[in-house]
């Protein structure tokens, strides 16, 4: 069985159930769906591209305390609790990627936590450790 490491940042929101903000296995990042909850509030943004904007930033939050950043992110998955935002969320997506962009599924899921109107998980991969900075674990 393949080693892991439990990932947490004060960064992007607390888990609120039995599972970690994300994983590190085998070279990769796998992280928990975030929302757009702001860790500091506690409030939910308002509206599908401030949610979008905020969870991509909870994302990069837990990347980070992984030790890498949205450049090494190969696969997204967008859930929306509505298609019709898809326009939207995807414009403020395009904002945080650039080529060669992620793999990437979205997904209509009606009932998301605490009535969020999107959810974002990503997993990426580890840059090779000397290609991280010392000071931070990021390039």
């Amino acid at each position: 069985m393949a080693a892991r490491q439990a990932i947490q940042t004060a960064l992007a929101p607390a888990a609120v159930g039995p599972y970690a903000q994300a994983n590190v296995a085998g070279g990769f990042v796998f992280t928990a769906g975030q929302i757009g909850l702001d860790p500091a509030s506690g409030a939910m943004a308002d509206g599908i591209s401030a949610q979008t904007r905020q969870a991509l930033a909870n994302v990069r939050a837990i990347l980070a305390a992984a030790g890498c950043g949205l450049e090494d992110v190969v696969k997204v998955t967008l859930y929306l609790a509505d298609m019709a935002d898809f326009g939207a969320a995807n414009a403020v997506y395009a904002e945080h990627f650039v080529e060669p962009y992620p793999a990437r599924a979205a997904a209509s899921s009606p009932a998301l936590p605490k009535g969020a109107l999107v959810e974002i998980d990503a997993v990426a991969v580890l840059p090779a450790p000397d290609r991280r900075d010392p000071e931070s674990g990021t390039r």
